[in-house]
C-alpha cells in the first residue's frame, strides 16, 4: 500500500504572507466574474447548469480554506495576521453575496425552469435547488432595497466583531504567577513543566491558561484562596472580549428584526433538527428538571467533604459549594469513592501509544488504513498521514488526506477542532475530488520526569475528535455543499459523541493503554474505576453544560441588552448550583457564541440524546466489530448533510430514534421518564 500514489496531491503550506492576500484576491475577484456572468442571463436562460454555481463556490472554497486556516495554527505572527485578513475580505465579500438580488432571481428563475421542464434532478440535486433559495430568502433578498442595504451592512459589521473576538481568542497570553507553596497539591511532574523565574530570591511559577497547565491548579491546588485566584484570572482572561460581544449581540438582535423572526435564536434554528428557540427551552428546562435532584444530592456530598477538609486544615469553612471549589472536591470524591487517582491513570496514555491505538481502532472499525507522508506541512511537529480503503489495490481506493497537530504552541489554537480544509464532492467531468481534514489538539507535551501523557479526559477528547475526522474523510457525496459534517448544526456533534463510548470500554481502554515505564495496560480493577466513574456527579456536570446552553439561548431571545457580566455570574450560580463569587467577564472566553454556535450550544446535550441511541442499539453489542462499523460509515458517515439527518438516523437505528438510552446511562435502568 505503501507504493500506490494518491491520485490527488496533498496541498502546499509554503504561502508568504503577501501570497495569502494576492490568492485570497485574485480567487474571490474569479469568483464575483462567475457570479456576475450568471446574474446576467435572462430568466429564460437560466436551467440547472446555472446552479452549478455550487462548483464555484466549491472552488472558491478549495483556496480559501486552507489559507484562513494558517491564523489558527502558524507560528509566523505575520503569515497568521495575512490569514485573518484573508478570512475578513472573504467574510465580506460573503456577505455581499448572500445580499445579491440579482444572483438571487437567476435562481429563483433557475427552479422555475427546471420545474417547467420536467427534468428529473437526483435526490441530491432536487435539495441542492431547494437550499440554494432557502439561502437567499433567509437571507433577506426578499426586503426592500433600503431594508436590504441596512442588512448587508449589519452582517458586514458583525462578521467583523466576530473575527475580532475570534483572533483575541486565539492571541491570548495570560499567565498566572504563582509561589511553590501556592502550587501545593499540584502534581510535580505538571509543575515540572512550567516556566520558572526568580524575583527577589522567591521562585515564581508562570502558569498559563491553557488546559494543560491551568486545570491541575483547579483540580489539585489545596489552598482555596490559590484556586479562586485562578480561577477569577481565568475567567477574566479575555475581559478584551466583553465589549466585542456586546456589539455582536447587539448587532443579531438588529438583524433578526429585519429578517421579521421573533429573535435571533429563532433565526438561527430554523435549519436546524430542533426547528425554533421554543424547543431549545423547553428541551433545557426538562433536562434541568430532572437533573436538578440529582445535582443537589451530590452537592450535599462534596460540601461535606470540604467542611471536612476545611476542619482538618484549620481553615474557615464558608458554607458555599464555590465555582473554584467544583473541579477540586470532584476530582477528590472520585478518588475516594472510587480510590481513582487521575495522575495514576495518566501514566498509563503516553501519547506516543495512545495516538497509533486510537488511529488503529478506528482503521480496523472502518476499513481504512492510515499511510504517513513526510511532506511539507505548516509545522514540523504535524503529521500528514493519506487515507486508504483497507485492502486497496488502486488510486480508486483512496479516500483523502488528514493532518494531525496535537501539541501546544504560542498563539496556536488553543482547544481541540478539526477543520475540513477540503471537502469532497464530484467534479463536473464525474471524477473525485478527495477532502483534507485536519485535527489540532493540545495534549501535554514531555516533561523532564516524564514522557507526554495523556489524562483519560484527553482520551476521551481525543477520541471525540478523531470522530470528526472521519465524517470528513468517509462522507461520499455529489456536491461539497453536503459533505461531511456539513449536517444539521445540532446533530453535528453526535456521531463523535457516540463514540467517545469506546473510551468506556474495558477492552478498548485496555487496548490503548500502556503504563510508561512497565509497558503494561491499565489492570482490570483500575478499568473498573474508571468506568465507574464516568457519571460520578453526573447532575453537577450537566447542570454546567445546560448553563453554557441557557446563557446562550438567553442572550440571543432577549430583545434589549443588558449586564452579561452580571448575567454571566447570576445564571451560573442559578443553574449550576455553585456560588460564583464575584462577576467575572467569562462571557469574554465562550468561543462558541462568536465562532458559529450562536443560540447552537444546546445542540452539544441534545445530540447526546442521539448519540446514546445509536451506541446502545447498534454498537453496544460489540463496539469493535467491523461490520458494525461498515453498517455506522455507510448509514451516518456517508450520506453527510444530502438528506436530513433523522433520515440517517432512522436508517441506521431502524426507526425514529428516542430518549430512552440517554436517560437510562444518566439516571440507571430504572428510569422511566422521556425528554
Amino acid at each position: 500500500m505503501a507504493d500506490l500514489t494518491p491520485p490527488q496531491a496533498a496541498p502546499s503550506w509554503t504561502h508568504s504572507p503577501e501570497d495569502v492576500r494576492k490568492i485570497a484576491k485574485e480567487s474571490l475577484d474569479k469568483h464575483k466574474a462567475l457570479v456576475n456572468s450568471i446574474s446576467a442571463l435572462p430568466a429564460e436562460q437560466c436551467n440547472f447548469e446555472t446552479l452549478e454555481l455550487a462548483r464555484g463556490d466549491t472552488e472558491l472554497d478549495l483556496v480559501l480554506d486552507p489559507l484562513c486556516f494558517y491564523q489558527n495554527v502558524s507560528p509566523s505572527k505575520d503569515l497568521r495576521d495575512a490569514s485573518t485578513e484573508a478570512e475578513a475580505l472573504a467574510r465580506d465579500y460573503g456577505v455581499e453575496l448572500s445580499m445579491r438580488l440579482d444572483l438571487f432571481k437567476a435562481k429563483q428563475a433557475a427552479q422555475k425552469n427546471i420545474e417547467a421542464s420536467g427534468k428529473k434532478l437526483n435526490a441530491e440535486e432536487a435539495r441542492l435547488v431547494e437550499k440554494m433559495i432557502q439561502d437567499g430568502t433567509r437571507a433577506g433578498l426578499a426586503l426592500p432595497d433600503k431594508e436590504r442595504e441596512e442588512l448587508t451592512k449589519l452582517k458586514k459589521e458583525v462578521s467583523a466583531a466576530s473575527l475580532e473576538f475570534s483572533k483575541n481568542f486565539n492571541e491570548e497570553k495570560g499567565i498566572i504567577v504563582l509561589t511553590a507553596d501556592e502550587l501545593e497539591g499540584v502534581p510535580k511532574d505538571v509543575v515540572s513543566g512550567y516556566t520558572v523565574k526568580t524575583e527577589d530570591g522567591v521562585q515564581l511559577y508562570e502558569v498559563t491558561f491553557k488546559t494543560p497547565d491551568i486545570f491541575p491548579v483547579f483540580k489539585f491546588a489545596e489552598n482555596p484562596e490559590v484556586r479562586k485566584k485562578a480561577f477569577e484570572a481565568f475567567e477574566s482572561r479575555l475581559a478584551i472580549n466583553v465589549p466585542v460581544l456586546d456589539k455582536i449581540l447587539n448587532l443579531r438582535r438588529q438583524i433578526g428584526d429585519l429578517l421579521g423572526y421573533a429573535t435571533w435564536a429563532d433565526y438561527v434554528t430554523e435549519v436546524k433538527m430542533v426547528k425554533n428557540a421554543k424547543g431549545v427551552t423547553d428541551f433545557l428546562t426538562d433536562l434541568e428538571q430532572k437533573l436538578r435532584p440529582v445535582a443537589l444530592k451530590e452537592r450535599e456530598i462534596l460540601l461535606a467533604m470540604k467542611q471536612e477538609e476545611h476542619k482538618q486544615k484549620g481553615l474557615e469553612f464558608d458554607g458555599k459549594f464555590n465555582i473554584w471549589d467544583y473541579r477540586y472536591y470532584d476530582r477528590k470524591y472520585i478518588e475516594k469513592s472510587l480510590d481513582l487517582d487521575d495522575m495514576l491513570v495518566k501514566e498509563y496514555f503516553p501519547v506516543s501509544v495512545v495516538v497509533p491505538a486510537i488511529l488503529e481502532i478506528y482503521q480496523n472499525l472502518l476499513g481504512v488504513k492510515f499511510v504517513e507522508v513526510k511532506g511539507e506541512t505548516w509545522h514540523p511537529e504535524v503529521q500528514q498521514f493519506a487515507v486508504w480503503g483497507n485492502d486497496a489495490k488502486d488510486a480508486s481506493d483512496f479516500i483523502g488526506y488528514t493532518y494531525l497537530d496535537l501539541f501546544p504552541r504560542e498563539s496556536k489554537y488553543s482547544h481541540a477542532a478539526v477543520w475540513g480544509l477540503l471537502p469532497g464532492f464530484q467534479r463536473a467531468d464525474g471524477s473525485r475530488s478527495y477532502p483534507l481534514t485536519a485535527m489540532v489538539a493540545n495534549l501535554a507535551k514531555p516533561t523532564p520526569d516524564k514522557p507526554a501523557l495523556m489524562r483519560h479526559d484527553d482520551v476521551v477528547t481525543f477520541f471525540h475528535e478523531m470522530g470528526h475526522v472521519f465524517h470528513g474523510l468517509l462522507s461520499k457525496t455529489q456536491f461539497a455543499r453536503f459533505h461531511g459534517t456539513a449536517v444539521a448544526r445540532d446533530f453535528v456533534e453526535a456521531p463523535s459523541q457516540m463514540l467517545e463510548n469506546w473510551c468506556w470500554e474495558p477492552r478498548v481502554l485496555e487496548r490503548m493503554s500502556s503504563h510508561f515505564e512497565t509497558k503494561k495496560p491499565l489492570p482490570a480493577d483500575l478499568i473498573e474505576k474508571i468506568v465507574k466513574s464516568r457519571y460520578v456527579n453526573v447532575g453537577l456536570f450537566y447542570l454546567r453544560q445546560l448553563f453554557f446552553a441557557n446563557f446562550d439561548i438567553k442572550v440571543h431571545t432577549d430583545k434589549q441588552p443588558t449586564d452579561y457580566t452580571q448575567l454571566w455570574s447570576d445564571m451560573r450560580e442559578h443553574i449550576s448550583l455553585v456560588t460564583a463569587g464575584k462577576p467575572t467577564p467569562g462571557q469574554g472566553s465562550f468561543g462558541h457564541i462568536a465562532g458559529g454556535y450562536d443560540a447552537g450550544y444546546y445542540g452539544y446535550t441534545y445530540s447526546l440524546v442521539f448519540a446514546a441511541d445509536m451506541y446502545a442499539t447498534v454498537f453496544k453489542g460489540d463496539p469493535l466489530d467491523p461490520a458494525r462499523g461498515q453498517r455506522y460509515r455507510e448509514k451516518i458517515l456517508r450520506p453527510g448533510g444530502s438528506q436530513d439527518d433523522i433520515e440517517s438516523l432512522k436508517d441506521f437505528l431502524g426507526r425514529p430514534p428516542n430518549s430512552e438510552a440517554f436517560i437510562k446511562e444518566l439516571f440507571g435502568e430504572s428510569a422511566s421518564a422521556n425528554l
